[in-house]
């Protein structure tokens, strides 16, 4: 990378610039899958998600303008101080171009504004929360998969129409549920709907049992758990243990993954629906990732985040051999102006304020009779299209778009 001098040092120190010139691509391109691999949200992206990482630097050949790509993979054990501590330390010491998912929308947060004062790419494919490109928005960070306020969007206008008006939250206490269960409130209120009350847990709890009576008895016809991956799936066994949500109260999830489908087997989740950006069994091009990841990953099934990795690398590296620079702005940019061409996002674009404006998939779980197979677990009833769930750019306080409105 070309040296910093006199005002341009002082600005960038202070935060105040995000673009500094780097070299053509001439030694190896580092790039980043930063996530949970040994806690609660493992399972979604974890392990996973850096094996569709190098099959998308496989696809490419394994090289960037001749220049292999090397691919890193901490763990940041779902505590926001490690994952801080880790992306300085990638960016600054390890000369990490780019850090992809994180799963875990507080450490997202922060790394982005890590990101932001250092010029460098940080792509959001886990983590949901809509601040990412709202308010904490970044002209190098990008969001790929779902995030709080599509999610509000394409599940609760629906639970709503259906006659689920009445509505108790159970929510992970952090940046996620607390965002999560304040769009779909919003959303439930708009329609029509009332939310009765809400009560908060810490992420990684084992006993649901209060807080699902303190949901029963509120006497709301929907439950929403706003929680995720393996606090999901320890809620809905609960839940069905006490035989809540079997009855006239109904269990609404408003985040999930194949993986938690498989762990909890179709006559737990039969009937339930949720929004996802992937399923492996849709069509012909899902099917033939989903045989390359699982020859790779033990047979497992790729859940939507760790499609949305592999997409968002692919489209990173297309990004960086295209513009012969590694520099954030200048990669963000070409990421900006090329349609992404996969089977994830096919024909997608990346907005000025960094989400990819990504098509939804609105599936249901099988029951015991339908599912053929381990892994066929999911009925897909129907796409939701982009433009109808995203929240418009003059509705999200970005002040950092880029490129700027004209």
């Amino acid at each position: 990378m070309k040296p910093r001098t006199g005002l341009a040092v002082v600005l960038f120190a202070l935060g105040l610039v995000t673009h500094v010139s780097a070299e053509p691509i001439t030694k190896p391109l580092s790039i980043a899958v930063l996530n949970d691999k040994s806690s609660v949200f493992s399972d979604a992206g974890g392990v996973g998600s850096v094996v569709a990482a190098q099959l998308a630097i496989d696809d490419v050949g394994g090289k960037v303008r001749g220049q292999p790509v090397v691919l890193l993979a901490p763990d940041h054990q779902n505590k926001t101080d490690i994952g801080v501590n880790l992306a300085r330390n990638l960016y600054d010491q390890q000369d990490v171009s780019a850090i992809f998912d994180i799963g875990n929308s507080s450490i997202s947060l922060a790394v982005q504004d890590i990101a932001r004062e250092r010029g460098k790419i940080v792509v959001h494919v886990g983590s949901a929360t809509a601040d990412v490109f709202g308010k904490a928005c970044s002209p190098t960070g990008a969001m790929w998969l779902y995030d709080t306020y599509s999610l509000a969007q394409g599940v609760a206008k629906s639970i709503v129409r259906q006659g689920g008006d009445t509505w108790f939250f159970i929510t992970a206490d952090y940046a996620f549920g607390i965002a999560m269960q304040a769009e779909v409130s919003k959303v439930v209120t708009a329609a029509g709907g009332k939310v009765l009350g809400s009560v908060k847990h810490p992420v990684g709890t084992m006993d649901f049992s209060s807080f699902l009576l303190q949901a029963q008895a509120s006497g709301a016809k929907i439950i929403a758990l706003a929680n995720a991956s393996g606090d999901t799936v320890t809620n809905i066994k609960q839940a069905r243990e006490f035989q809540i949500g079997e009855g006239k109260q109904k269990l609404a999830v408003l985040i999930y993954y194949l993986t938690s489908v498989h762990s909890l087997g179709p006559e737990a989740m039969q009937g339930v629906q949720y929004l996802a950006g992937y399923y492996w069994d849709h069509n012909d091009a899902s099917r033939a990732f989903a045989k390359r990841f699982a020859a790779k990953h033990g047979g497992k099934m790729p859940t939507h985040a760790q499609a949305g990795v592999y997409s968002a690398v692919l489209h990173y590296l297309r990004a960086v051999e295209a513009a012969n620079d590694n520099d954030g702005l200048t990669v963000m940019r070409k990421m900006k102006a090329t349609p992404v061409d996969d089977f994830f996002a096919p024909g997608a674009r990346v907005r000025a304020d960094g989400r990819l404006m990504n098509d939804m998939l609105l599936v249901e779980a099988k029951g015991p009779k339908d599912s053929k197979s381990e892994w066929d677990l999911l009925t897909v009833k129907g796409a939701i299209k982009a433009e109808d769930i995203m929240r418009p750019i003059s509705e999200g306080g970005c002040t950092r778009l880029d490129p700027p409105p004209t």
